[in-house]
């Protein structure tokens, strides 16, 4: 095998870790599929992306969004990977094709809903707070079998998969592990874990979806007043 030249793209490159994680585990890397976080980057960093053949994004808020993809719409799978409002569900429901932020009794009920009105749902990821962080969103670990048990009866939802995003400190590892644990015991095959920094331990412990934006665009600059 030939090493990589400096001139290997960002988009070739992750798209090489990944397959080569998976092979070293053992895994199809058919079976990962590369969510290019495009959250507050510019379109001219996202072009090019897009052109070289990505074709599944992330973002974090529904408005961006949809002014940066209702127009781009075809062809296209993308992927809603931050909070989201009960307020923005309708809008969330004609974009997405994947919420992976389903994380409370309340959103769950307002997305019935609306996926009864809208007669299409997405696919729907729990989040789960591996790392029972106060100050980040999703349903604590004690909590998942519960919450994934009314979603599926009370509500009527199907869910497909589960999400995290470790504590930044931490070792990833035991929390994919544990991640990948809650959704073997409750029939779930999607499992959305690793971005940039950790994504190839990820894959070893059974990401079917890994969350790139760094490594694929670079930093993000800051915007006035964000610091």
């Amino acid at each position: 095998m030939t090493d990589p030249s400096p001139s290997t793209s960002p988009l070739a490159d992750v798209l090489g870790r990944i397959a080569a994680a998976a092979k070293a585990a053992g895994r199809d890397p058919k079976a990962v599929t590369l969510v290019a976080v495009s959250k507050q980057q510019p379109w001219e960093a996202i072009e090019p992306i897009l052109k070289a053949g990505q074709t599944t994004f992330g973002e974090n808020r529904v408005q961006e969004a949809q002014g940066r993809w209702a127009e781009r719409r075809e062809g296209l799978t993308l992927h809603l990977i931050g909070p989201l409002q009960t307020n923005k569900t309708r809008e969330a429901l004609a974009l997405f094709d994947v919420i992976e932020t389903l994380d409370r009794p309340k959103l769950a009920k307002v997305l019935a809903e609306e996926i009864q009105h809208a007669g299409r749902a997405p696919r729907l990821y729990v989040q789960v707070n591996t790392g029972e962080e106060p100050q980040k969103a999703g349903v604590i670990p004690g909590e998942v079998d519960a919450f994934i048990a009314a979603c599926r009866g009370e509500f009527g939802l199907t869910v497909e998969g589960l999400m995290c995003i470790p504590p930044h400190d931490e070792e990833p590892s035991m929390h994919f592990a544990l991640l990948a644990k809650i959704a073997a015991r409750n029939g779930l095959t999607k499992l959305s874990m690793g971005m940039s920094g950790d994504f190839e331990t990820a894959v070893r412990f059974g990401a079917t979806s890994v969350r790139v934006g760094s490594a694929l665009f670079g930093e993000r600059i800051p915007r006035p007043g964000e610091g």
